[in-house]
């Protein structure tokens, strides 16, 4: 059982409620289309920029960045600095990503 659901106490003082805090799958659910557009890319993808998401979903650079803020926040990104370019970062499905993803299959 989740702590929240034990300890409601704790959530005046985290500022959260326990619907904000369900599984990753409905946390994946509740995301915009551009976050579930990024997060279908990278199931087939082992890696990517910014960049080469924005190049894949056809989508602006600015949407792709806001849809990969919302995936990390979800716990479902890890985020690796490039070797080629140490100016950028390379995204993946983080291990919470691939459970969510076997559980999409």
């Amino acid at each position: 059982m989740p702590w929240f659901r034990t300890h409601p106490e704790y959530l005046p003082v985290l500022g959260r409620t326990s619907d904000s805090m369900e599984s990753p799958t409905a946390t994946l659910a509740d995301e915009p289309p551009s976050a579930k557009l990024v997060f279908k890319v990278l199931e087939h993808h082992d890696s990517l920029t910014q960049e080469q998401l924005a190049e894949e979903t056809m989508l602006p650079r600015r949407t792709v960045r806001f849809a990969l803020s919302r995936l990390d926040e979800a716990g479902l990104l890890d985020e690796q600095v490039s070797f080629r370019d140490a100016r950028q970062s390379v995204y993946s499905l983080s291990s919470e990503g691939e459970r969510v993803r076997s559980r999409n299959e």
